[in-house]
């Protein structure tokens, strides 16, 4: 019997010990403000690295401090914050598990209430410490605040933010970056017609939306060298008429292939309000469409709980990964667990916890 989660897969100069990977996901536990990991984020990560994950992606990191979602995101913007992440990728390697980064931009969802820790939400007024969020337009998403449209200029600071940050993160010790581009955030609103009504460059026709994006890929492939593997998470759908299709992103795909992106973190929605189908392995047959569309490798995530559905994900050739979030929260053993499910023997389970499986 094949067991394909445990199964190695390399990409460039980078070899994985399995293929369930932990993605990011959003902790709003820096405790200074000031984008620099807290103690928190030490044991969150490291836990779930000693619990067998393949790969550990550091969640939605700011490039900038306007670029966080909430005043208590972790940043990547300067050298304290780089140095801060050492220890922290040092305890995963020491793990066996992969160290990702996903570097990230809010746009016109940044500068709000984080979602936990407080009883309000939307935007962050600017006396309380929020600040002006921009976008590619002038569009509000529902319920925050009026972002301001970027000019060129600032377009170039964008990719330069991400691109200082990528380097920061191999300096860091990362052994692979991530691009956010979904959920509605900076790069997903500059590709998603229903958020991007420039008429430059920057906007009209698909191949114009997705120029920043490609912009940011060709800076950070620069920063990182050539064996690092770079991925890009997309929102393969606005599940919104005359929004992003997935037709639109599996071509997406096809330039992020040719500009050396290695894989597509696939996910969906997020940019404008919508009704979405929610339910187990949801968005599986997005990564296969954008998989079988555009020849790159992709992750499937979105409700992947059980270590069989992950199985069949790959079997299936929907994914070559899966991303197990809300259950590797519930539980960061997750990975030793899907083992024991399938009978697989590996050799990583930590020593100091022998004694429970006697």
């Amino acid at each position: 019997m094949s067991h394909l989660l445990f199964e190695p897969l390399t990409l460039r100069g980078l070899t994985f010990r399995n293929r369930i990977w932990v993605p990011p996901m959003c902790q709003y536990s820096v405790e200074t403000l000031d984008g620099v990991p807290a103690p928190w984020h030490t044991v969150h990560y490291g836990a779930m690295a000693r619990g067998g994950a393949g790969a550990v992606i550091v969640e939605a990191t700011g490039v900038a401090p306007e670029a966080r979602i909430s005043a208590k995101d972790l940043g990547l913007w300067n050298d304290e914050q780089r140095d801060a992440f050492v220890p922290i990728v040092d305890f995963l390697h020491t793990q066996g598990a992969a160290a990702g980064i996903q570097l990230a931009h809010a746009g016109r969802k940044a500068s709000t209430y984080p979602e936990w820790g407080t009883d309000r939400d939307g935007s962050l007024a600017v006396d309380e410490g929020g600040w002006q969020t921009v976008a590619p337009s002038a569009l509000a998403f529902d319920g925050l605040a009026e972002p301001r449209a970027l000019t060129e200029a600032e377009i170039a600071e964008v990719v330069a933010a991400f691109r200082s940050s990528a380097r920061r993160a191999i300096e860091a010790g990362f052994d692979f970056v991530e691009i956010h581009a979904a959920h509605g955030y900076l790069l997903h609103e500059f590709l998603s017609p229903l958020s991007n009504t420039r008429t430059d460059s920057y906007g009209g026709t698909l191949e114009n939306r997705a120029r920043l994006l490609l912009d940011i890929v060709d800076a950070t492939r620069t920063e990182v060298g050539e064996d690092v593997p770079v991925f890009v998470r997309l929102s393969a759908t606005d599940w919104t008429e005359g929004g992003l299709t997935l037709d639109d992103t599996v071509e997406v795909a096809g330039w992020l292939k040719e500009h050396g992106v290695d894989l597509i973190d696939v996910s969906s929605g997020g940019n404008v309000m919508a009704s979405i189908p929610v339910g187990p392995g949801y968005q599986t047959t997005l990564a296969a469409g954008v998989r079988q569309g555009s020849g790159l490798p992709t992750a499937a995530v979105g409700l992947i709980s059980e270590p069989f559905q992950g199985e069949h994900i790959l079997a299936t050739g929907q994914a070559d990964a899966i991303l197990v979030g809300r259950e590797y929260l519930r539980d960061p053993n997750f990975a030793l667990r899907a083992a024991d499910a399938l009978r697989f023997d590996i050799d990583y389970r930590p020593a100091q916890y022998h004694r429970a499986y006697r």
